[in-house]
């Protein structure tokens, strides 16, 4: 009795390895199935980025806007509004606002301010990347605007307003910057014009500077002190991203948004927006 006692515990405890094993192998398998699928979808995906980019390149009919340039002239578009472009390839949709009303159209717009939505006192990474509302106020980031200016060769129109309802401009011949690893150095072609008038070339040839990475020509950060992030010197006569002052005037000193040769070091203008357009196909290296 004892012997059988003992025997019918041992087949029990078996009987519960063997279904703990069991369970297990099971567990393995659907762990093992949901890691195949996880695989494949990746690498479909990765294969359809992959044709996608091999006919965008092979095939003429294909078509990717590079910026609003493209947009005007394959689309035939030429109203003003948020579009999608494509700088960085297939894989990388890059939504910003396009102005296809000034002067021509075809703008590609960088950088705006217009009610003060947006803090542009940001962090390396931010400036790098983009932030904002690109219906409203925005940056569209370091990295994507080095991409446009590989891609093509590009002019430059900043339009500003004042709190009194006046507005100016200034054109440059030319914009790019370099890449990040040579700290997106401006480069900056010749003023063509605009009642703004050229206080944009003292910031030429200079490195991108935020608070929290000083590339500037000042022994102190000028973005800490001028509160944004800019292509700072020794520190600026242009503050496009300073602190937005409503009714034009603040207390800190040159830290507000100024194009010093319109109006000068204290006044904060109410609206702002760089822009870059296309002036011919460019095999840009920097």
């Amino acid at each position: 009795m004892v012997f059988c006692a003992v025997k019918q515990k041992r087949e029990h405890n078996a009987s519960q390895q063997e279904a703990k094993k069991t369970g297990e192998i099971h567990l393995r398998g659907i762990v093992s199935t949901l890691i195949s699928f996880l695989l494949c979808v990746q690498v479909t995906f990765l294969v359809a980025v992959l044709v996608l980019a091999a006919s965008a390149q092979s095939d003429p009919q294909f078509y990717l806007p590079i910026d609003c340039d493209d947009i005007h002239r394959h689309d035939n578009v030429t109203s003003s509004g948020v579009y999608t472009i494509y700088p960085g390839g297939p894989a990388m949709p890059l939504n910003v606002y396009c102005d296809m009303d000034t002067d021509g159209g075809r703008w590609t717009v960088f950088q705006r301010r217009m009610d003060g939505t947006e803090s542009f006192f940001r962090p390396w990474s931010h400036y790098k990347t983009g932030f904002g509302n690109v219906a409203g106020e925005y940056w569209l980031g370091l990295e994507n605007i080095f991409l446009l200016s590989v891609r093509k060769k590009n002019e430059l129109r900043v339009d500003m307003e004042d709190w009194e309802g006046g507005k100016a401009s200034a054109q440059y011949s030319s914009f790019s910057i370099d890449s990040e690893n040579a700290g997106y150095q401006l480069h900056l072609g010749s003023f063509t014009g605009g009642a703004a008038g050229d206080s944009l070339t003292n910031h030429n040839n200079m490195k991108f500077t935020t608070f929290d990475k000083d590339q500037d020509q000042w022994d102190k950060n000028c973005a800490q002190y001028y509160l944004g992030g800019f292509w700072y010197n020794n520190c600026h006569t242009v503050n496009p991203t300073g602190m937005y002052a409503p009714h034009g005037t603040i207390a800190f000193e040159n830290a507000q948004i100024v194009w010093h040769l319109w109006k000068g070091w204290n006044y904060s203008l109410k609206t702002t927006a760089m822009k870059i357009r296309s002036v011919s196909a460019c095999s840009c290296t920097h």
